[in-house]
């Protein structure tokens, strides 16, 4: 595998501090994009933007072709750090570390366009917008991502979470969650609140649905396996005395197996359709669904081999197990599209002795240094399994 440059560059502290001052919402990432076109194409990468992302490719010789791919929207919240580097944009944050999943990727495409001499093949840097909203990946397959740059035989990517700084955690398997948003409306008949009998309460079935919905995870899959049922909003009506003539709940789902997925949402549609009925509805249920994430599940030899790695370059001692997060990514969407195998591991973020602030608080912060050292070099090092040319990667 060929030696990394030194790490980390000199701009990449201040672009991680630039683009957290300066976040972008889901879709709407045009600066960000510019600036990552404007950088790839500095290193020598032939650049093409895609569906609101960027795709650089660097063609070096004959041989493997590998995708890493980092995302780089931001999300609708107000920062409270309190840091000299704190969100310049009132009520959004770079609070998921996207901006540091860029600063990475792009200090690895430089690093790679550094060391040409040392491996061969094709790199394609991949830069995805609107991953919080679950559009970003579709968006960019959608715009023809397939059929614009070369099939990878890989792809890999990366998340800063909870762990500790300069460590990385793998695991082959389901590591992150499907996810499902659901928005329900219960179809009622308004009335006087004196007078219930002349109309059909939708809050009392709301109420009915919420109580029951509960009993899936308990009841309906087995023991063993994993699911959560979120109902995370009620709206309906506006007075106290009025009975309203709808009601409407978000709900949200995560599983680790797409037959638990199927058999969750099958048991809410039922659920939330029995009830209706049993309550006297003028008509059926709606059900709309979106930000829909699908499964993130690690190919085995994929993982093993970035595994591996990580510990010729890290040490043992740096690389952890990354045990199933309950979160969500639109990520396996590309490779899925590509139809290849794909590895996505975590970036430890907070120092030792920290207490780990979760993505999407108002107070995520990860750690500047190593953080940044140990992201660059983690896809630098991942990308290299397959297009260092050592005579060990070579009779792999």
């Amino acid at each position: 595998m060929a030696d990394l440059p030194q790490l980390p560059y000199d701009w990449q502290e201040p672009l991680y501090k630039h683009l957290h001052q300066h976040p972008e919402l889901s879709m709407e990432e045009h600066e960000t994009r510019a600036e990552i076109a404007r950088r790839l194409s500095e290193f020598g990468y032939e650049v093409q933007e895609i569906g609101g992302g960027v795709v650089g490719v660097l063609t070096n010789g004959d041989g493997a072709t590998v995708l890493t791919r980092a995302d780089f929207d931001a999300l609708p919240v107000a920062e409270t750090t309190g840091l000299p580097y704190s969100s310049t944009v009132d009520g959004v944050m770079h609070a998921c570390g996207h901006d540091m999943h860029v600063t990475c990727a792009l200090g690895a495409a430089q690093a790679m366009a550094e060391t040409k001499d040392s491996w061969q093949g094709t790199y394609l840097a991949l830069f995805q917008p609107g991953e919080e909203i679950a559009a970003g990946a579709r968006s960019m397959v959608d715009d023809g991502l397939v059929n614009k740059v070369p099939r990878p035989d890989v792809c890999l990517s990366q998340h800063v979470l909870g762990g500790l700084s300069g460590t990385v955690s793998t695991s082959p398997g389901a590591v992150l969650s499907a996810g499902d948003s659901i928005k329900v409306t219960i179809h009622g008949k308004g009335s006087h609140g004196s007078m219930p009998h002349l109309g059909v309460d939708p809050v009392v079935i709301a109420a009915s649905i919420v109580v029951r919905l509960q009993s899936i995870v308990s009841r309906v899959i087995a023991p063993g396996d994993f699911g959560v049922v979120t109902v995370g909003s009620i709206q309906a009506g506006s007075k106290s005395n009025i009975i309203p003539d709808s009601a409407t709940l978000l709900l949200n789902v995560r599983t680790y197996d797409d037959a638990v997925r199927t058999k969750v949402l099958e048991a809410i549609e039922r659920i939330v359709r029995g009830e209706c009925e049993a309550g006297g509805t003028p008509q059926e249920p709606d059900f709309e669904y979106y930000d829909r994430f699908p499964l993130t599940l690690n190919d085995e030899a994929t993982t093993a081999r970035v595994t591996e790695a990580f510990r010729a370059h890290f040490g043992e001692d740096k690389v952890t197990h990354m045990a199933p997060v309950p979160a969500s990514e639109d990520f396996s969407i590309i490779p899925d599209a590509f139809g290849v195998p794909y590895s996505y591991w975590g970036l430890g973020g907070f120092e030792e002795g920290a207490t780990p602030v979760g993505n999407h608080n108002p107070k995520f912060a990860p750690a500047i240094h190593p953080t940044i050292e140990t992201g660059t070099a983690a896809l630098a090092s991942a990308v290299l399994a397959w297009l260092g040319t050592t005579p060990e990667s070579e009779n792999r």
